[in-house]
């Protein structure tokens, strides 16, 4: 007697075997994978408050205007691809409702264009490809995946160095929790420009290179843990102008203790946190451990019919010879 294996059980035991080895793969390989920057970013976001502004007509500060934020990044595919980084164009507007809407970016308060470039995994800067400024720190418009309960140093691009934004705990966001983070930016020197001496109080001096000054009230983020996306931004901005060589502010360029993402952004950004969250979770973990799961019952059930097969019994061979 002897016992007969089964096809069926052939096919679990390799069915169950192939899971088994895929459930790792996907959590160790493939979703690390998965977890990269786009180059074919292409989003805006919107913050708005109000505060004090230089009116250039009337060449004086004003003051409690509507101010409106507009920052938008677009991926350049090209030398995305040519260079195996993520490569990003930002322009920041800074807006009174006088320029609103703006025809023409240059009759914006300020109008900034700048390039980033990133690692597309880690999120770390890179330079290369014309980037300017020479961005640092571990994040700018967003964190990188997987985000930590620590202390972050965060590129701000007016003050032209890293902010240290420090874990504040939890906070939701239309109903979605994320880790927040807040810092601030004490009066530093950023630069000089060249206006009429009249403007810090040298009215004898003509043309002055005046002291340019900037410092920020109170930065707070509250950021996707698992994406690293920003889900809220409020920033308090201060930019004023000082002597050559003074020790206060002369004139008030811009001032503002808080302008914040609008609802609409934060609901965008919200929907695309979990919109690539769930991809994410998918590939590390739903499946993974439904591979696992699923890979060990039908290796253990193929291995059990395998162990019992089916007992044959063996009929003797007539025509063999007799002993």
């Amino acid at each position: 007697m002897r016992r007969s294996v089964s096809p069926f059980s052939l096919v679990l035991l390799g069915l169950g075997t192939f899971l088994l080895v895929l459930a790792p793969l996907l959590a160790w390989y493939v979703q690390p994978r998965a977890a990269v920057n786009p180059t074919d970013i292409d989003t805006t976001a919107v913050y708005t408050g109000r505060g004090s502004v230089f009116d250039l007509e009337k060449a004086e500060t004003v003051p409690d205007r509507r101010i409106t934020v507009t920052q938008r990044v677009r991926g350049n595919v090209r030398e995305s691809e040519r260079s195996g980084k993520a490569v990003w164009d930002v322009t920041t507007s800074v807006d009174t409702d006088r320029t609103l809407p703006a025809a023409d970016p240059h009759d914006a308060l300020s109008f900034t264009p700048h390039r980033w470039v990133l690692d597309r995994r880690t999120t770390e800067p890179v330079q290369c490809c014309g980037a300017k400024p020479r961005i640092q720190g571990e994040a700018y418009l967003k964190f990188p995946f997987d985000v930590r309960k620590r202390s972050y140093r965060w590129w701000d691009n007016t003050l032209g160095d890293t902010v240290v934004l420090r874990y504040r705990g939890t906070e939701k966001v239309l109903g979605h929790t994320g880790y927040r983070f807040t810092g601030s930016v004490p009066p530093t020197r950023t630069g000089t420009r060249l206006v009429p001496g009249t403007l810090v109080g040298l009215p004898e001096a003509g043309q002055v290179a005046a002291e340019e000054w900037y410092a920020n009230h109170g930065v707070e983020l509250v950021v996707d843990p698992r994406t690293g996306r920003v889900l809220y931004a409020r920033t308090g901005p201060r930019q004023t102008l000082r002597a050559p060589g003074g020790t206060k502010d002369a004139a008030v360029l811009l001032d503002a203790e808080r302008i914040a993402f609008t609802e609409e952004t934060q609901r965008a950004a919200v929907e695309q946190a979990k919109d690539d969250g769930a991809r994410l979770r998918l590939l590390g973990e739903t499946a993974p451990l439904g591979a696992a799961a699923a890979g060990g019952l039908f290796a253990a059930a193929g291995a059990v019919l395998l162990a019992r097969g089916r007992k044959v019994t063996e009929r003797p061979d007539p025509f063999a010879p007799s002993a």
